[in-house]
């Protein structure tokens, strides 16, 4: 593998929902073996890495988010071996591997959190969670009002060694993740031997999961009426004490020889508090939630440059684009609706509002163009490169998101987009096991359209386009990190020259209009019209003089 310190300032990076990837052993669950017999076609696209969501021992209360133990493989997935062996096989290809870490809360399922309910209040066991006294008559109110993520009450009580009722427990996501104490030297101590287990093993770096959460403040106050996207301070996001626990990380990480490296997932919805998780001490990169949201049209898409571009460059960072991952619904079925209609990134912020697939696949080609062409580095969620949409209407009875639970079966959460990638065939399982055996979740017919066989035959599929493009990026130099300039476009598109000699156009809503005398096409989201214009939703890649 080649070894560039600063790889990750460039890189574009694969992201693998284990479970929903490839079955190697043919029980409907995506594992480790299934993605090491389908490293090639992650190697053939031309990204730099692969990022792994959590493949640790868990319950799988909330997709493998919630972890019983950070330094083992769960056995649905593989086992510890099969992990090294993929990390090797992973770096024959020139492939990094990137994975997951969950620092805020574990599972109810940790034998830490066992021992913890077992040994009762003030405990040095208990220490490492966040427990407190309830308020009200017998304490049977929660210690204050803070709301879990995924809905309901933060807080739940336990049952004493005794019988009695007890304690009441923080969990900021689900009840089944109990978030812990990072104030307690042994949970710090004790995320670092993880991250040195995995290191040791090659692993290339973390993504951190709400990174600006862990440290809560002080008494632990009502939040109010202040939601979790407000400016301002809040009691449990994004409070100062936790750039500490991230300069102890980056320091580990600098032991090695290369470097290891972190991205953040941090919705901070101030730039400057965003921009504090990149500065040379902290954390690499960190996910560009920003420009995910961001509607598409023209005016919108540049101003989330714009400003990304700006809080990056204050701390010398470079910045990240992404499209779609496993939390919000694919872009492909987000830019089948109307840009105006203020939709969300979530499924069930969409589903009264009309799609246009068609449509949406034309956005999401020329999406592409956009995100591997601007500075920094980018992400490709599994499916991505297919032009996979979102799958809205999973039966009821299949959903799997605790958001599903949690809202009383009134928002369908986050399933839509974690339905198994469809590889060959013309029904399910579409290639994703080596039986007959149906996923975890069930894949809609329609999935034969969009299969990696199918779209590896069509010289015009999103799958062509994305490894035209990619190689383009690898054999571009103006292409990665590095600055760029916007150029004079009609009101609708937008327009970007990277040196030397490249230049990105992208017509949103304008009328067609003609490219620059002289340009050479390099590569296009989508035909031109007749007489060589760009039309609208399309994107271009043009070599310059």
């Amino acid at each position: 593998m080649t070894d560039t310190a600063a790889w990750w300032r460039s890189a574009v990076i694969y992201q693998v929902y284990i479970r929903s990837f490839a079955d190697g052993d043919g029980d409907g669950i995506g594992d480790i073996a299934g993605l090491r017999q389908r490293l090639d076609h992650i190697a053939d696209l031309g990204v730099d890495a692969i990022w792994i969501n959590p493949w640790y021992p868990s319950p799988l209360a909330d997709a493998g988010y919630d972890v019983s133990d950070y330094r083992d493989v769960d056995p649905r997935f593989g086992t510890l071996a099969d992990a090294e062996a993929l990390v090797r096989e992973a770096h024959e290809r020139d492939l990094r591997i990137i994975l997951d870490i969950v620092p805020n809360h574990t599972s109810s399922e940790h034998e830490w959190f066992r021992a913890a309910v077992r040994t009762g209040p003030g405990s040095p066991e208990r220490d490492r969670y966040i427990f407190r006294p309830g308020r009200g008559p017998g304490g049977d109110e929660p210690p204050n009002d803070w709301r879990a993520m995924f809905g309901g009450s933060a807080w739940t009580r336990v049952t004493e060694p005794d019988g009695t009722p007890g304690e009441w427990y923080l969990h900021l996501f689900d009840v089944e993740q109990p978030d812990l104490n990072w104030e307690n030297p042994e949970v710090r101590a004790d995320f670092e031997k993880t991250l040195r287990f995995w290191f040791d093993r090659g692993v290339d770096g973390f993504r951190i999961d709400v990174a600006n959460s862990l440290i809560k403040e002080e008494g632990l106050p009502d939040v109010g009426d202040k939601q979790h996207h407000d400016p301002g301070p809040h009691p449990h996001w994004d409070r100062d004490e936790v750039h500490d626990v991230y300069r102890e990380w980056r320091a580990l990480a600098d032991t090695y020889d290369p470097p290891k490296v972190f991205v953040a997932e941090a919705w901070v919805p101030e730039a400057d508090r965003f921009a504090r998780y990149l500065r040379p001490d902290e954390l690499h990169t960190a996910f560009n939630f920003d420009f995910l949201k961001a509607a598409w049209l023209a005016p919108a898409l540049r101003e989330s440059v714009e400003r990304t571009l700006r809080e990056h460059a204050a701390v010398g960072a470079p910045p990240t684009w992404v499209l779609s991952n496993h939390d919000v619904a694919r872009h492909t079925s987000r830019l089948a609706r109307d840009p105006d209609a203020g939709i969300g990134t979530s499924l069930d912020s969409m589903l009264d509002v009309p799609a246009d697939l068609e449509l949406g696949l034309r956005r999401a080609r020329a999406a592409a163009l956009l995100i591997f062409a601007l500075p920094g580095g980018a992400y490709v969620y599994q499916g991505d490169e297919l032009g996979l949409p979102e799958v809205e209407d999973l039966p009821e009875a299949s959903l799997d998101d605790p958001t599903w639970r949690r809202s009383g079966h009134t928002q369908r959460g986050r399933d839509g987009c974690r339905v198994p990638i469809p590889w060959s065939g013309d029904g399910p399982p579409f290639g994703f096991g080596p039986g007959d055996d149906q996923p975890w979740l069930p894949q809609p017919e329609w999935f034969s359209r969009f299969t990696v066989e199918r779209e590896d035959k069509d010289p015009e599929s999103v799958l062509t386009l994305y490894r035209r493009a990619l190689r383009i990026r690898h054999d571009v130099p103006a292409l990665g990190d590095g600055p760029m300039t916007w150029l004079d476009v009609p009101p609708g598109a937008l327009g970007f020259a990277r040196d030397p000699g490249f230049a990105l156009l992208l017509n949103v809503d304008a009328a067609p209009f003609a490219l620059p005398e002289g340009a050479e096409v390099l590569v296009a989201s989508g035909p031109l019209t007749d007489d060589g214009r760009l039309p609208q939703d399309t994107a271009v890649w043009l070599r310059i003089r």
